[in-house]
């Protein structure tokens, strides 16, 4: 019998990651292991390709990789998108106007398309963690080229609040989903990680029931649901771990390792 899952989905921050960005070498030799006896590695990230292809060239990772919350397919080892999806930026512009029009005015920014698509970062927005953006005075500038994302901020209300305020506000034009600290994201209606991700195992001929998934945040629900098996990081957020199937260790403690070294014990030789 072989390693009982032929794919791992792991997210990125707050999970795969520890939270000065970096990938433990226990964690590393892990995920070395499980794709030695035969199980494909598949990164889930909100990140759109361009802030997250610097850290699987450093992993040496060269398989499939879903970005931008399901938006993108990425073919790391060509440097490659298979699929790209944009997100309407008119219906984008009623969405953000319907919003204010509930909870008054919103810091924004925006993710570009493509490969190489800047992250556009608008007056009052605050950006999260070390990663390049593009300050803009005119917010128009954002809407001028294809995006796959909007970013809102709100001055007072939490990331949960907002976004609940704006799924009830908007909930039927687009997605909406909160996907870290400081990080309510706009998305194409029904764009998920879980649709992404099932994008990716068919170009692998895997299946869901083939499937282990990590996560940390609200948006990793869906991978959670499409997943034979879901995994919650200690640090995860409470509506995650509400419908994880087994919470492991922290993103900080190796949490992925744990798992699969276990998984790896447990299995027996042919």
């Amino acid at each position: 019998m072989s390693f009982p899952y032929r794919l791992v989905a792991t997210d990125l921050d707050g999970t795969l990651l520890r939270d000065d960005h970096t990938i433990s070498e226990r964690t590393r030799q892990a995920l070395a292991a499980v794709t030695a006896a035969g199980a494909a590695h598949v990164v889930v990230t909100g990140r759109a390709v361009p802030w997250t292809k610097h850290i699987l060239d450093d992993l040496g990772y060269e398989g499939l990789a879903v970005c931008g919350q399901g938006a993108q397919v990425y073919h790391a080892g060509e440097h490659r998108l298979l699929t790209s999806l944009t997100l309407d930026r008119q219906l984008a512009g009623l969405a953000l106007a319907k919003i204010e029009a509930e909870v008054g005015p919103l810091a924004l920014a925006a993710s570009r398309d493509g490969l190489d698509g800047e992250v556009l970062v608008g007056p009052g927005y605050q950006v999260q963690g070390p990663l390049p953006a593009l300050f803009v005075d005119d917010a128009a500038e954002m809407w001028a080229r294809p995006l796959n994302k909007v970013y809102i901020q709100h001055p007072e209300l939490s990331d949960d609040a907002l976004a609940s305020a704006a799924r009830q506000a908007v909930g039927s034009l687009v997605g909406v989903v909160m996907a870290g600290p400081g990080v309510v994201e706009i998305l194409p209606l029904g764009l998920t990680k879980a649709t992404g991700l099932s994008l990716a195992a068919r170009r692998l001929g895997l299946k869901a029931a083939d499937a282990v998934a990590f996560g940390d945040m609200p948006n990793d629900i869906p991978m959670f649901g499409w997943a034979r098996h879901g995994v919650a990081m200690a640090n995860a957020h409470e509506d995650l771990k509400a419908v994880a199937d087994e919470v492991t260790a922290s993103n900080e403690h190796d949490g992925i390792a744990v798992v699969l070294e276990e998984l790896l014990r447990t299995t027996p030789r042919p």
